[in-house]
């Protein structure tokens, strides 16, 4: 069977596929230490799960408006209000199966054949994949480690052409780590206001910020910011509810109408009895939030000891999310090797540890470490790092 041009154009996911090679081994006996989890590993905060659970008893497992149900999302426009002063009304949101479906919505209703999207590189692994899918053109642009990884207004003017849509901001960034000041973003949106070039915001690891970092949405900026940006968000990273699957948009009208048009056609909505958990997440106690970030940011402090203790590894220090960019140039010289992936799967192969080479973030000379483990296994996956290096 042929199957369709867009299909086959995609690239492969080197996550799963490091991901699958390690349940093989552990399928086998083997102790293996897994550091690629792209997920918290505390369980959902139990008022959460309970409220989910009422929900169903009360019978909320029926469809649901294509946009969410109105009680989450006037939650939120006030979460939105409260913590990054962005007044939105609930015509203005459009809640999906997961961030990643609302970011896949977007595409789909913004870009045309042809059309270009500006992705700065290290990038999350599907952002590509996702404006290719569209039908559009992702646009490599590639962030330096000296500047941690956050491009320049320059680097954002140079890559903007007639056919330019969209660029992507992903602050705090998934595989970096990094976080944009209010003045970096400022000098992104002025170019971008100038060319009209419209800013998803993908804010979904906001919440898991270290060193008393403040997060700044772009769309804060100013009154031409807030028109030129939708703001993507969710649950699932700051409480845990990867699973749940529910992820919000904020933006134009015109955008979100045409999102939930599309998700009358696709998923017709997000599940019902999840949504009522996501507006328990929203509304109740933050306090299981606070204890997991705390943790994170525990574990994060050792983990950039151990690297910065160990031979032929360096990192910039990460002031978000739960991931390490760990630059493995001079280890892969040391080994002789040419290709991050072939590096990776060895020090699965010889001494059980999983990592996510950079190659799948457009950084072919780093890997991916999550601290969204026990810090027992932190320091069991560092120590056999080291020792694959040395060997």
């Amino acid at each position: 069977m042929e199957l369709a041009n867009r299909v086959a154009a995609l690239t492969p996911s080197t996550t799963l596929a490091i991901t699958a090679k390690a349940k093989e081994l552990r399928s086998q006996g083997f102790d293996v230490v897994g550091l690629g989890a792209g997920e918290p590993d505390f369980n959902t905060p139990e008022h959460v799960i309970e409220a989910a659970y009422q929900a169903m008893k009360e019978g909320q497992t029926k469809y649901t408006p294509a946009s969410g149900i109105l009680e989450l999302r006037k939650a939120i426009c006030d979460k939105l209000l409260k913590d990054n002063q962005l007044s939105y009304t609930p015509d203005q949101i459009s809640v999906g199966a997961g961030a990643k479906h609302v970011l896949y919505n977007i595409f789909q209703v913004i870009v045309n054949p042809g059309d270009e999207v500006i992705v700065p590189a290290p990038y999350w692994v599907s952002y590509p994949e996702m404006v290719k899918l569209a039908g559009g053109k992702p646009i490599i642009v590639t962030a330096t480690e000296k500047n941690e990884f956050k491009l320049t207004p320059i680097q954002v003017k140079e890559a903007i052409t007639e056919r330019t849509k969209a660029i992507i901001i992903n602050s705090p960034s998934n595989p970096t780590g990094s976080i944009y000041s209010a003045e970096e973003l400022k000098a992104i949106a002025e170019v971008c206001i100038q060319h009209g070039v419209l800013m998803i915001s993908d804010e979904i690891y906001e919440k898991l910020i270290y060193d008393g970092v403040s997060h700044v949405s772009i769309a804060s900026l100013g009154e031409e910011e807030y028109k030129h940006t939708i703001v993507v968000n969710g649950v699932s990273k700051p409480y845990s509810m990867t699973g749940w699957r529910i992820g919000y948009a904020a933006g134009p009208t015109v955008l979100i109408k045409a999102m939930n048009n599309l998700i009358s056609h696709s998923t017709s909505n997000a599940t019902t009895f999840a949504q009522y958990g996501a507006l328990a997440a929203l509304t109740g106690t933050q306090e299981p939030l606070e204890t997991m970030r705390k943790a994170f940011e525990k574990r994060r402090n050792r983990l950039v000891q151990l690297i910065n203790e160990a031979d032929s590894l360096s990192m910039v220090k990460p002031k978000g999310a739960f991931y390490a960019f760990i630059n493995v140039k001079e280890a892969m010289e040391k080994g002789g090797y040419s290709s991050v992936d072939d590096w990776a799967k060895d020090l699965l192969d010889a001494e059980k540890v999983a990592v996510i080479p950079g190659s799948a973030f457009g950084a072919p000379q780093h890997i991916r470490i999550s601290y969204a483990t026990s810090m027992e296994l932190l320091e069991k996956g560092v120590e056999r790092i080291k020792k694959f290096i040395q060997q």
